[in-house]
């Protein structure tokens, strides 16, 4: 049985390396934007399919008969936080929180507009055809996952680097506690 710490410590390292990791506020607002992209985008992605599908409590929404596209929001969502950051909210070295918030806002409006490109490229809904299906799938999830990789490699590489000593420790535990809690003391034949 692991060591009791082993979750905890876990726990208590994300903070810790997300601090190390994202002390200069731009590479911050570039993983958050781009977490928040990859996010929206596979949220978006489920509830069309369950609008579709006719699943769950997601229904279009229109208006008065009007069907309004999600990337109306993105739109909107864009061009408030680029209005807010035009107006320095959420930039100075003080407005942490709001830096984040507005981060988080301009991925999600990102994704909102990127996940309906075919529509604005054909000028039709081709939401549901091969064309608007296919290549928007692939180009959007490949951009969000590199960015990603790009902004949060070091913090992500050394979190999983502290998830392995956490097991390396819990491992220590079991060869010297014994593995069955028993106290045998017989070590554990390594892997």
């Amino acid at each position: 049985m692991p060591a009791s710490k082993s979750p905890l410590a876990r726990v208590r390292s994300v903070p810790r390396l997300y601090r190390k990791h994202f002390a200069d506020r731009r590479k911050e607002r570039q993983f958050i934007s781009s977490a928040s992209f990859f996010t929206t985008f596979a949220i978006v992605r489920a509830i069309t399919h369950a609008i579709r599908a006719n699943v769950g409590p997601f229904k279009n929404v229109t208006p008065g008969g009007r069907h309004i596209h999600h990337m109306t929001f993105g739109i909107i969502g864009l061009l408030t936080v680029g209005y807010l950051w035009m107006l320095e909210f959420g930039v100075a070295p003080t407005q942490r929180r709001s830096s984040r918030l507005t981060s988080g806002a301009y991925g999600a409006g990102a994704a909102l507009t990127l996940d309906e490109f075919a529509l604005w490229l054909n000028l039709q809904d081709v939401y549901w055809a091969k064309q608007g299906r296919e290549s928007i799938d692939a180009v959007v999830l490949f951009g969000a996952l590199l960015s990603m990789g790009l902004v949060g490699r070091e913090f992500l590489t050394e979190l999983a680097r502290a998830e392995q000593e956490v097991e390396h420790e819990g491992e220590e535990h079991l060869e010297h506690h014994g593995q069955n809690g028993a106290g045998s003391g017989a070590p554990i034949p390594s892997r």
